[in-house]
């Protein structure tokens, strides 16, 4: 008969880790059960040997153990496998040590510390403690959805192993260590082996891609030049050796000072810089970017011909212009001076600099359309095509024609020779997708593909063809909402909202109103005409559901119907001229079974016990509201997206907000 062991832990991840660890050695001789304290676990566990996964587990949990068990702490060790980045960390910095409970946090430290990664310094993290906002990289065992949102590089080294020796303690509570002890011992050392192979080809690889990289800079159209802290050129590359007059040989090792005498430019080239500047040498004339590498002191420098460039950029727009295949608007065409407008725009911008997709989201006529323009016209793809499509104004079988192409004969009245689609003429530029929420499933299935691949096939086709392009979708309709209805695919959702810009409606900035009559003045050409003051205030009271798009039709209206010159309160249409509010009220039982869950979940708050939709189920049922399970998760993640509840897995479970709490105190009133 074979030996039994129980293995307690406190998460579901730690548990599966550990008990395949331990099945994968001791396997053949022990028969492993394994509990995890967040999971159900039986009231009273028995067994030859019982092994907690750390002293807070066996705190925890060791009432539920049978007195007469052997009981056995586990002492726990870093995962070889999974510490490769932990070499690429600059030495000296600071990081935090993530893990569920403070002391779990510094046995990490200390763990990490006894196999010799004493080259950083660590700060231990826990829920609940304030976390340091300088410190920009996190370190965890498995437990990365508890890192604070301040941290910008996490490192997950995986759950803790079982170490050495526990494991030999093990063999020797069951009197197999002669049998296996070698065994492990060979593992183990295999293990260390495996990681010293894997750093050693990590450092060929890293020999091999600077050659490559010296051959890339080498065959750049831009002079390129590196210092390093001391303000040595550590890379002199052939265009910068034909604008400044030196050689490679020359320069390579030398500092800034023996190398160029103009007091001006060496004074750029010393200091933190956030533009270009403008430079003659040697006859070019040359803008100069100093680009300043993270968490290092080198310094890399960009000069740039500008002769070449302007012709390039002429060039390009030139042929764009034939095409019609780029961007009307800039962010200087969106009129408004209101906080919101200018905050807005300001984070549009800095969307333009990325690659990544843009999802825009407002109401009809906020001006969806004009941000996207703006957002290819600053990004660096500014040269390239930029190709828009509206999925509400086409419809299915059309679409997909247009946005994927055809080869020839795919279906009756295909053009002879077949045709291109939107996505790859917008190749190495932009393609706004306006309305995405109106596509269907169908199509969404079909976009989801091409996103995730960057490479579509034709319809009728059998090549697969690769492309560069940034996404840009725009919705005026709540995605989330229709992934409910389970007409929008989720996938999709979370693909295209890798960034993201809501737009406010006009009547969260009143104050861009008047600016805005003037605009559409202009041009509606009638300049001459004054507007009434009283006029202008009742424009600017109106709230305007159809946002900029209406304003702009009453100006057009005004303008024709207005006699004279002075446009007045008198020339307005009725009200059955304006757009009226969607009104969609909470109905009486979802505000009764939004008060209920939230009431339960903030006694279960208060008392500092988990709520868990179990335990909410069983304090409604014992109230005489019983509701499923399964009800209780809708309402919860209805309450989750009106922000009145946060939903975490694990002890923290759901928690009620301080808008719940006000939500829940009107009710009560």
């Amino acid at each position: 008969m074979k030996n039994r062991l129980t293995l307690i832990t406190g998460t579901p991840e730690t548990k599966e880790t550990l008990h395949q660890q331990l099945e994968d050695i001791l396997g053949e001789y022990i028969l492993i059960n394994s509990y995890a304290v967040d999971e159900a676990i039986p009231e009273q566990v028995s067994d030859e040997l019982i092994i907690f996964s750390s002293y807070l587990i066996e705190e925890e949990a060791s009432h539920l153990v049978s007195s007469g068990c052997k009981r056995m702490t586990a002492k726990r060790t870093i995962n070889y496998q999974m510490i490769n980045e932990l070499f690429e960390i600059n030495s000296g910095t600071e990081v935090l040590c993530v893990n569920d409970a403070p002391q779990m946090a510094q046995e990490t430290i200390e763990t990490l510390e006894k196999i010799g990664m004493t080259n950083l310094a660590y700060t231990p993290y826990s829920p609940g403690k304030k976390a340091p906002t300088h410190i920009k990289t996190a370190i965890t065992p498995g437990e990365a959805k508890i890192v604070p949102k301040s941290i910008d590089q996490v490192i997950d080294i995986g759950v803790r192993l079982i170490d050495m020796t526990t494991l030999i303690e093990v063999l020797e509570h069951f009197h197999l260590k002669e049998k296996l002890g070698w065994t492990i011992s060979n593992r183990y050392t295999g293990r260390i082996i495996e990681l010293s192979q894997r750093l050693a080809e990590v450092n060929r690889q890293t020999k091999l891609l600077n050659q490559h990289l010296q051959q890339v800079v080498d065959g750049v159209n831009d002079g390129v030049m590196a210092i390093d802290r001391h303000q040595r050129v550590t890379v002199f590359n052939p265009f910068i050796e034909e604008y400044s007059g030196l050689s490679h040989v020359h320069a390579i090792g030398r500092t800034l000072t023996q190398l160029f005498k103009e007091p001006e430019l060496l004074s750029y080239m010393s200091s933190p810089q956030d533009q270009g500047k403008y430079f003659t040498m040697n006859g070019y004339n040359l803008m100069i970017y100093r680009i300043q590498w993270e968490e290092s002191d080198n310094v890399l420098f960009i000069f740039k011909n500008t002769d070449e460039t302007i012709t390039m950029e002429k060039a390009a727009r030139k042929q764009l212009m034939k095409t019609g295949y780029m961007s009307k608007y800039s962010f200087d065409d969106i009129i408004g001076k209101s906080p919101e407008i200018l905050h807005t725009k300001k984070i549009a911008s800095k969307l333009a600099k990325t690659e990544l997709p843009v999802l825009i989201q407002g109401e009809s006529g906020t001006g969806k359309e004009l941000f996207a323009h703006s957002i290819h016209n600053q990004s660096n793809r500014v040269l390239e095509p930029f190709l828009a499509v509206n999925f509400s104004a086409l419809p299915e079988d059309l679409l997909e024609s247009e946005l994927f192409g055809y080869e020839e004969g795919a279906f009756t009245g295909a053009k002879k020779g077949g045709k291109k689609g939107l996505f790859e003429q917008a190749d190495g530029g932009t393609i706004f997708l306006d309305e995405i929420g109106d596509s269907s499933l169908k199509l969404q299935a079909r976009l989801l593909r091409v996103i995730q691949e960057m490479e579509l096939r034709k319809i009728g086709g059998t090549k697969t063809i690769p492309i560069n392009v940034r996404i840009i979708a725009a919705t005026n309709k709540d995605l989330l909402e229709l992934i409910e209805e389970g007409k929008f695919r989720e996938d999709l959702y979370h693909r295209l909202k890798v960034l993201f810009l809501p737009i406010p409606p006009l009547r969260k900035r009143k104050m861009d109103i008047p600016l805005l009559i003037e605009q559409f003045s202009i041009e509606n050409n009638i300049p001459e005409h004054k507007w009434e003051h009283d006029l202008i205030e009742t424009l600017t009271y109106f709230d305007w559901y159809g946002n900029i798009r209406e304003l702009k039709n009453t100006v057009s209206y005004l303008s024709i119907v207005a006699d004279g010159e002075t446009i007045t309160v008198h020339d307005l249409p009725g009200k059955d001229y304006f757009q009226m509010p969607k009104v969609e009220p909470e109905s009486l039982v979802d505000h009764q079974l939004n008060t209920e869950v939230l009431t339960a979940v903030k006694e279960l708050n208060d008392a500092s016990k988990n709520a868990s939709r179990k335990k909410i189920t069983e304090i409604l049922s014992s109230g005489g509201s019983p509701l499923t399970e399964q009800q209780i998760r809708r309402v919860l993640e209805n309450l989750k997206k009106s922000g009145y509840v946060t939903i975490r897995r694990g002890r923290s479970g759901t928690q009620i907000t301080h808008e719940g709490a006000h939500y829940l105190q009107s009710s009560i009133k």
